[in-house]
């Protein structure tokens, strides 16, 4: 077996980002840097890649769908699944092309995989999609599919789900989960969760840098971390399941923390695998 050239490997790492709260990078908002050192990470990420994706996963928190579902439309349109925001997020645009024959691909292989592959060309992209990736790839010129989460919500699966999709790193498509590390709407803002918070980020941090198959395990059962449901209630995981996708898709990548940051009075971080 002939080893890759690292000079020449173009296989993409895995990443798991948090994509802030609604469209909130492109507004002002109090204080006005709360959001200004998660938005400058966002804009970095580009740089630390091996080459220019030749097209983008994405999976968003904010789709669940009972099976396993990708964007299958050539040209999906935006959805602004944000509410009480100011009226120019609205009009937000980002024009990525999606990708049908890699769709059809993911949902073969997660058919493959038993997991079950829904190719659905009426869905468009959501916010967890457009808006990190206004600031990640602002040209809008790499083709997009976004993956759904499965609604049961089971970390086992989603870890599988990724797995199944880790293949496609060696051609170039960057897999990126798009969530947040701590998702309880009533702990923003309230100085009681900061401890919370870092409890779990720590425990998750540690999980994810750990060896592969004891990283894997240790998510499978992430409810039985420290503060977990604390900073993930109960069927509210959402937020937190992509980044076990993108765990499952990082394979024997070794996973480690590549941004963290207090933002209303709770810890936010990203990963990276690979």
């Amino acid at each position: 077996m002939i080893a890759s050239d690292p000079a020449t490997d173009r296989t993409m790492p895995t990443l798991f980002v948090p994509h802030g709260a609604g469209p909130c990078f492109f507004m002002e908002w109090n204080p006005p840097t709360a959001w200004n050192a998660m938005a400058d990470f966002l804009r970095g990420i580009a740089t630390t890649l091996p080459a220019k994706p030749t097209a983008i996963v994405l999976i968003s928190g904010h789709w669940l769908q009972p099976t396993f579902s990708v964007t299958s439309a050539a040209r999906p349109a935006l959805v602004y699944d944000y509410h009480g925001f100011p009226p120019h997020t609205y009009e937000l645009r980002y024009p990525a092309a999606g990708e049908p024959r890699l769709a059809a691909r993911i949902a073969g292989l997660l058919e493959d995989a038993s997991l079950g592959g829904h190719e659905d060309a009426q869905r468009g992209f959501d916010h967890g999609m457009f808006i990190p990736l206004k600031l990640m790839f602002p040209d809008a010129d790499i083709p997009v599919v976004q993956l759904s989460l499965r609604s049961d919500l089971d970390p086992q699966a989603h870890i599988e789900a990724g797995r199944a999709l880790q293949g496609l790193r060696k051609d170039g498509v960057l897999i990126v989960g798009s969530g947040m590390s701590f998702h309880n709407m009533r702990g923003y803002g309230d100085p009681r969760f900061a401890p919370i918070s870092d409890e779990f980020d720590h425990w998750l941090s540690a999980a994810v840098e750990t060896a592969p198959e004891q990283r894997d395990l240790a998510l499978q059962s992430w409810e039985q971390a420290p503060s977990a449901r604390l900073c993930h209630p109960p069927r509210a995981e959402e937020h937190l399941l992509p980044l076990l996708v993108a765990a499952g898709a990082g394979g024997e990548s070794i996973g480690r923390k590549v941004f963290s940051d207090r933002v209303m009075h709770t810890t936010l971080s990203a990963y990276r695998f690979g």
